[in-house]
């Protein structure tokens, strides 16, 4: 059988409120974006990667006209623009080697909250997992509301695994997404690893994404009640 060339073509990711799947493993982190106000205006969101961090603070910037920058990225002269409205810092704990980085979103901190605006800070752990060196700004972050995203339920994972799929204009059918979340890994970077594989795996074949396909990216045994993809 001819090898089909495979080109990795961008998928555009849907980061709207309509998009997010409420279910319990997140209701509480889904409430809290969307209140009015946090206590001492600040809240810190973590979860595993692929989680929706990313996603629900897109979704609090767009409701509330905020911003969202990496910790990683933040420039000590952009700190005046930025505080002048409501700020979602992600990633911070990646931050934690670099001293220049904790100083500036030490002072971004201070000030968006001097300036009355709201302060969303993400990462992977709990925040007093963080261990940032600035004594400071680690005693700040825990300081804030915290709010954990937890592992995928059943309802969420088949959702993620819809989202992932139709991110990339992909539409397998309902028992590809249910033998996925009965067989594979309940994390959800290894939903999105397993997209990426089903997708690279059909385009080289040039077939449909099946359950059968589902079954080979596992290395899983199949269900010899089932024939045919």
């Amino acid at each position: 059988m001819a090898t089909q060339l495979s080109f990795d073509l961008p998928s555009k990711t849907a980061r709207g409120r309509e998009d997010f799947f409420v279910s319990p493993a997140n209701a509480l982190a889904v409430a809290m974006i969307s209140a009015t106000s946090w206590p001492g205006n600040k809240l810190v969101l973590s979860g595993p990667a692929g989680s929706g961090k990313t996603h629900l603070a897109h979704v609090w910037a767009a409701e509330t006209g905020g911003r969202i920058v990496q910790a990683a990225s933040l420039r000590h002269e952009d700190v005046p623009d930025l505080a002048s409205s409501p700020v979602a810092v992600e990633d911070v704990p990646l931050i934690a080697a670099d001293t220049e980085q904790q100083k500036t979103l030490f002072h971004l901190h201070n000030l968006v909250l001097a300036e009355g605006n709201a302060l969303l800070m993400t990462g992977r752990a709990a925040p007093n997992l963080w261990h940032l060196p600035l004594a400071d700004l680690q005693s700040r972050v825990e300081g804030a509301h915290h709010v954990a995203l937890d592992s995928p339920d059943d309802a969420l994972l088949c959702a993620v695994l819809a989202k992932l799929f139709t991110d990339r204009q992909l539409n397998p059918g309902p028992e590809v997404i249910s033998y996925l979340v009965k067989h594979m890994d309940r994390s959800f970077e290894t939903a999105a690893q397993v997209v990426d594989q089903l997708d690279t795996l059909a385009l080289s074949e040039k077939r449909d994404i099946t359950r059968a396909l589902a079954v080979r990216v596992l290395n899983t045994e199949p269900d010899h009640s089932q024939t045919g993809d």
